[in-house]
């Protein structure tokens, strides 16, 4: 018993509670209906992963039945192209689905690791809410690093195609299907949308939302303008390639030169919750005591000195990474 409440009691409002989260998450106002380009694009590039038609509908109806309702809304259309940034194959309902179901288990193992307290529990819940988004932000930031690491040496094949008499479209599907991941399968993509009969301004603009690089923007307007008003696209993505070419090498200097004070923040940053873990195991009584009233004080002082220093750490962290970040 907790103050007179069953554990029991609390474990199923927090399953209640999951459940009125996840009707929330999938209540939308503003719809956008998906083209029938793109739903035929879908089917096709998922070709490959289709299962029995039969035993699909029978073990998956609902999560299909979430996905329609959040496929077809702003926000379900701002999560699809987070994952597909990160080259996630998920859906996003099920993207939602893997934060509540995230955030109930790490609400559940602090809430018992913390004394049974509701409101480490809640903290817990909201640590938890914010860890998919996490690791997908920290996807998205390596696929996007290994994708402009790769855009030289597509150029240079790209140019090479072109001189030998390769149309635009024969230069990318010979990208697609001679350069390494990420970029041959973004490419490839690229190729699928143009058979499918995208336009190519309209396929090279979706590319350039799956990959929000500064050099692919300026390749992509390369080939735009080119194509509005002539010229020798060759030479054009010749002397491209060696203005990215140059930038990636800059960049990398810079990496390395401040890699120091990233991490740095980073180790900083998560010193103080190892010595608060730590503390808990080696000391339970003497950590709890941030969580014990204060005399004539309905506010424990220990959750005023938890959030002061949440805040400190936060701004640290953000203003050693703003340090380190050089535009080039």
């Amino acid at each position: 018993m907790l103050n007179g409440i069953d554990p029991m009691t609390i474990l199923i409002a927090g399953e209640g509670l999951a459940v009125v989260i996840l009707i929330i998450g999938l209540a939308v106002s503003i719809t956008s209906e998906k083209s029938e380009v793109d739903e035929r694009l879908n089917r096709y590039l998922a070709a490959g992963h289709v299962v029995e038609r039969d035993s699909r509908v029978k073990t998956a109806a609902l999560t299909d039945w979430v996905n329609r309702r959040v496929e077809k809304s702003s926000y379900g259309t701002t999560l699809a192209r987070m994952l597909a940034r990160a080259d996630l194959k998920l859906k996003s309902g099920e993207y939602i689905a893997v934060i509540v179901i995230v955030a109930i288990s790490v609400g559940f193992i602090l809430f018992f690791l913390g004394g049974r307290n509701i409101i480490v529990g809640l903290l817990g819940a909201i640590i938890g809410a914010l860890l998919p988004n996490m690791y997908v932000k920290r996807l998205q930031g390596k696929r996007l690093l290994k994708f402009n690491d790769q855009l030289g040496d597509m150029l240079n094949l790209m140019v090479n195609g072109l001189r030998a008499g390769y149309s635009p479209m024969q230069a990318m599907e010979s990208v697609s299907k001679e350069m390494p991941s990420p970029i041959c399968d973004e490419f490839r993509r690229v190729v699928q949308e143009m058979q499918l009969g995208v336009p190519m301004e309209r396929a090279l603009e979706n590319l350039l939302n799956r990959i929000p690089s500064d050099d692919l923007d300026l390749i992509i307007t390369a080939i735009n303008v080119q194509r509005e008003v002539g010229g020798n696209l060759a030479e054009i993505l010749d002397t491209i390639s060696y203005t990215i070419r140059e930038r990636v090498r800059i960049k990398g200097e810079i990496r390395v030169l401040t890699a120091q004070t990233m991490y740095s923040g980073r180790f900083l940053s998560m010193i103080p919750f190892f010595v608060m873990a730590i503390l808990y195991l080696l000391n339970r009584e003497y950590m709890m005591q941030f969580f014990l009233p204060a005399n004539n004080s309905p506010l424990p002082c220990g959750y005023i000195a938890l959030g002061v220093g949440l805040l400190l750490i936060i701004s640290g962290y953000f203003v050693m990474n703003k340090i380190g970040q050089i535009e080039v």
